[in-house]
């Protein structure tokens, strides 16, 4: 095996990688069960018993289907757009993926962990989430690691325990 494997990164956080995070946070778990079969039951109401609603029931049941499917990823968008505005995301991220942790720098700030101080890493399509708490994180969207994804998923499975993982 490889030792002293370093993987290097610059990134850029767009509106689109923040909408990514926060539909996946929005969706997961018993609320994405929630959200699907909320909508499917209005869609269901809404196709099979057109005729017997009068307007106001049939605009109240096109909400519902819109909802889930619609208006909230709009909703999301709009505030990862505006999120992705602010200074400490439009300041660039430089990681440093190491045997020993990870390195973090921006803004002539530098922050180093461990990788027993890592919260947790997660891929979720198109993105590594590294959670270092659970209100902090790091996303590392595939456009930056590239042909390199692999190779730092199999250094994050060679330490990251398998309890603190999910789909590496």
């Amino acid at each position: 095996m490889e030792k002293n494997r370093s993987f290097q990164y610059h990134i850029q956080i767009t509106a689109r990688d923040l909408w990514g995070f926060s539909m996946y946070h929005s969706n997961k778990g018993y609320l994405g069960v929630f959200n699907v079969l909320f909508t499917l039951a209005a869609l269901w109401l809404l196709v099979t018993r057109w005729g017997d609603f009068n307007i106001p029931y049939r605009l109240l049941l096109l909400v519902c289907v819109l909802m889930f499917t619609v208006w909230q990823p709009f909703l999301l968008y709009l505030k990862a757009r505006k999120q992705a505005r602010t200074a400490v995301i439009k300041e660039p991220v430089d990681m440093t993926f190491s045997e020993e942790g990870l390195a973090v720098m921006q803004g002539g700030e530098k922050k180093e962990a461990s990788w027993e101080q890592v919260g947790s890493v997660e891929y979720m399509r198109g993105q590594l989430i590294i959670y270092m708490s659970r209100n902090r994180a790091f996303l590392l969207p595939d456009r930056v690691t590239g042909q390199e994804k692999e190779e730092l998923c199999q250094l994050i499975r060679d330490q990251v325990p398998k309890g603190r993982r999910k789909r590496i």
